[in-house]
This record gives structure tokens, C-alpha cells and sequence, in this order.
């Protein structure tokens, strides 16, 4: 089952997919938050996603909490309630810690400021995010 990610934003999510064994990633597609659900439920089947791991935007500072981040906490809840099971098969849900992956998807997308850009880095950041996980799952069979 491959591994989805997402960057939730005000506006716009980013998402990014792991190839079938779990070592890389790419930049997936970038949606509008109101048609995230719709995404999802038609993604899920269509690329075998058995996970789904959420950006997690900690404060940079302390780590901690901001107004963002119990949105993400919510909003995340709310999906796996709802597609907790897609097309017959349990889908897992997990929180990661994004801390910087938007700051290195400007920096990769090397400033650009182009509506397009704009909107592809927040796939970008949400291949960064997913990266992340992988590289735990990798060091955690290790």
C-alpha cells in the first residue's frame, strides 16, 4: 500500500506520493481545501493508499501549538473519521512534524513567485513532509 501526504493549508493542500516500496516520493497534485474529501475518496482507491500522514505544524520556536495547528488536528480528525475505510480496505492516519518543509519548498522552487509556483509548492512541501516519514520508517527497520 503506497503513502500519501498532505499539507494542509488555508486554501490549497499539497500532496505528495510515495513510490510502492516506500523509499521515494514525489510531488503529487496540489487541490483546493473544499475539495480535498472528493480528492481523497477517488485517490485513495486509484493509487492502492493504505496511509495518509498529515503535516503536523508545530510552533518553530517551542514546538508547540498554534491556532493552525488545532485547525490541521481538526481537520485531519474529521478525515479520519470520514474515510477511515475506503472502497472496503482501512486506510491509517498520521500527524508528522512539518516544521520548515514550506521555507525548503520555496527555497527548492527558488523563489518564484507566479501564481503556478505559488501553487505547486505546496506539493512540494508535502513531498518534503513525506520524505521525512520515510526516511523514519527506513531508519526505524533498520
Amino acid at each position: 500500500m503506497k503513502i500519501l501526504a498532505l499539507d494542509l493549508g488555508d486554501k490549497w493542500v499539497g500532496t505528495a506520493i510515495a513510490d510502492p516500496l516506500g523509499i521515494t516520493c514525489r510531488p503529487y497534485q496540489t487541490v483546493e481545501l473544499k475539495e480535498l474529501k472528493p480528492f481523497l475518496t477517488k485517490v485513495i482507491p486509484l493509487e492502492g493508499v493504505g496511509t495518509v500522514v498529515v503535516g503536523y505544524p508545530k510552533t518553530v520556536a517551542t514546538g508547540g501549538e498554534s491556532d493552525q495547528t488545532r485547525r490541521v488536528v481538526a481537520l485531519k480528525e474529521e478525515l479520519e473519521r470520514q474515510l477511515e475505510v475506503v472502497d472496503g480496505k482501512p486506510v491509517t492516519w498520521v500527524l508528522w512534524d512539518e516544521r520548515l518543509s514550506s521555507k525548503r519548498a520555496s527555497e527548492v522552487q527558488q523563489h518564484r513567485h507566479d501564481p503556478e509556483s505559488k501553487k505547486k509548492s505546496h506539493s512540494v512541501a508535502a513531498a518534503f513532509i513525506l520524505q521525512s516519514y520515510l526516511d523514519h520508517l527506513a531508519f526505524k527497520r533498520s
